[in-house]
C-alpha cells in the first residue's frame, strides 16, 4: 500500500513507538495511583513526554503540557475555558469541525475572517477588520486539513496580542512539521493530535495552556491528588487530566516527538513539501485535473487537494485504492475550508504526506492516477 493519508493519521510509524507502547503495556501501570515500580515508572515516561513536548514548543513549565484523547479534545476544552454561551469569536475561513462545531454547540456568534486560499497578507487584513471591541476569542487553525495552506498564525498572534484577546492555535497539521513556540505567539491554547505529525498513537493529543490562563473542566474524575475534595484540582495538569492515563498511548508519543526531534521539524517539512511538489508540478502537466496549489506551493504544506475534472471525488478515490494507493476523498470534515475555495459541491481529492514517504512512491501513484483518469 502507498499510504498518502497522513493529514488524517500518520499510519507509517518510527520502530521506537511500537516497541515503546508494547513495553507500556507490560511495564507501566498508572502515574500518581502509588510509588510501587509500574506506578512510579509511568509517572516518570508522562513527566518525561510533557518535558519533550515543553521543550519542543517552547513551553516553560512542563506542567502546562495537558494530555488529551485528540486534537478535537483539547480544542473543546481550549474553547470552552474561553467562549461564553453566545459570545464572539473570530475563526479562519478554513476552520475544521473540530472547531466549528463546538463553537455551534455554544451558540457563538463566529465572524469569518475571509481571504482567498494561498494568500497570507489577506487573512492577516481579515483578521485584523474582524477583531473588534467583545471578541471573546479568536481561532485559527496553522495549516488547513483541507489544502496545506499555511496560515500566518505568528502575525494573527501579534494582533491579538496587541487587542488583548485570547488567541487559540488549532496545530493539528503544524504540531512536528513546522515551528511553533508558544512562549513567543503567547497564545492562550495550542491544541494538537498526537497521531498526526508527532508520529504517536491513535488516541493521544495534547493542550499546551498559556501561563496564568484559567480552564474549564470537560470531565471531573479521579486525578490521584487531592482525593478528599469534590472538585477538581485548580492546578495543571491534573485539573485536566480526569481518569486513568492512556500510558501505552503516552509512551509511543514520547518516543514519536523523541524521533521528530531528532529528525528535526524542518528536515521532515523539506521532505514533505518536496514530495507535494513532485505531485503539483506533475498533475499541473495532466489534462482534467484541478489542482490547488500556487505553481511554487507557496504558503503550502506538504498537503495537496485536487479535482478530477468531471469525475467524482469518492468514487476516484475508491479507484485509486483498488490499486492500492491510499488517499481521502470529500469533505474531510471541514465544510467551511470548501466554502471559503469554492468546492463544497465537489469535495476534493487529498493526498498528505509523511517523513517515511518516497519520490518513487510519488511517480508511481502518479501512473496510476493517469491511468483511472482516462
Amino acid at each position: 500500500m502507498i499510504y498518502l493519508d497522513s493529514a488524517a493519521t500518520t499510519f507509517q510509524k518510527p520502530p521506537a513507538v511500537r516497541a515503546a507502547v508494547q513495553q507500556a503495556l507490560v511495564s507501566l501501570s498508572s502515574p500518581g495511583r502509588g510509588s510501587y515500580p509500574a506506578a512510579a515508572k509511568a509517572a516518570e515516561v508522562a513527566f518525561a513526554c510533557r518535558s519533550e513536548l515543553a521543550e519542543l514548543f517552547h513551553l516553560d513549565n512542563p506542567e502546562r503540557v495537558v494530555f488529551t484523547m485528540n486534537a478535537t479534545h483539547a480544542l473543546n476544552i481550549a474553547i470552552k475555558s474561553l467562549v461564553p454561551r453566545g459570545g464572539r469569536v473570530v475563526i479562519s475561513g478554513y476552520e475544521h469541525n473540530a472547531v466549528t462545531r463546538p463553537l455551534a454547540a455554544l451558540g457563538a456568534e463566529c465572524v469569518v475572517a475571509a481571504a482567498p486560499l494561498f494568500q497570507p497578507e489577506a487573512v492577516v487584513e481579515a483578521f485584523a477588520a474582524c477583531i473588534t471591541p467583545g471578541t471573546n476569542a479568536v481561532i485559527c487553525n496553522h495549516i488547513s486539513n483541507v489544502f496545506g495552506f499555511i496560515q500566518p498564525v505568528e502575525a494573527i498572534a501579534a494582533l491579538c496580542r496587541e487587542r488583548g484577546v485570547p488567541f487559540i492555535i488549532d496545530a493539528s497539521q503544524s504540531a512536528g512539521v513546522l515551528p511553533l513556540d508558544m512562549t513567543a505567539l503567547g497564545a492562550a491554547f495550542i491544541a494538537m493530535p498526537g497521531h498526526k505529525g508527532l508520529y504517536g498513537p491513535q488516541g493521544t493529543g495534547v493542550l499546551l495552556c498559556g501561563e496564568g490562563q484559567e480552564t474549564t473542566t470537560l470531565l471531573e474524575g479521579g486525578t490521584g491528588s487531592y482525593s478528599v475534595q469534590q472538585e477538581m484540582p485548580d492546578f495543571l495538569p491534573d485539573r485536566l487530566e480526569a481518569g486513568t492515563h492512556n500510558m501505552p498511548g503516552i509512551s509511543g508519543l514520547l518516543a514519536g516527538v523523541r524521533y521528530v526531534r531528532s529528525r528535526g521539524v524542518g528536515t521532515i517539512f523539506r521532505r514533505e513539501k518536496n514530495l507535494a511538489f513532485m505531485m503539483s508540478k506533475e498533475l499541473r502537466k495532466t489534462n482534467g485535473v484541478q489542482v490547488f496549489s500556487l505553481s511554487d506551493m507557496k504558503a503550502q504544506s506538504g498537503v495537496l487537494s485536487v479535482i478530477p475534472t468531471g469525475k467524482d471525488v469518492e468514487s476516484f478515490g475508491a479507484e485509486l485504492e483498488k490499486y492500492g494507493v491510499a488517499v481521502r476523498a470529500g469533505i474531510h470534515c471541514a465544510p467551511l475550508a470548501h466554502k471559503s475555495a469554492g468546492t463544497l459541491e465537489t469535495g476534493t481529492l487529498r493526498f498528505s504526506f509523511s517523513d517515511f514517504n518516497t519520490p518513487e512512491e510519488v511517480w508511481h501513484t502518479l501512473r496510476i492516477f493517469r491511468r483511472c483518469l482516462a
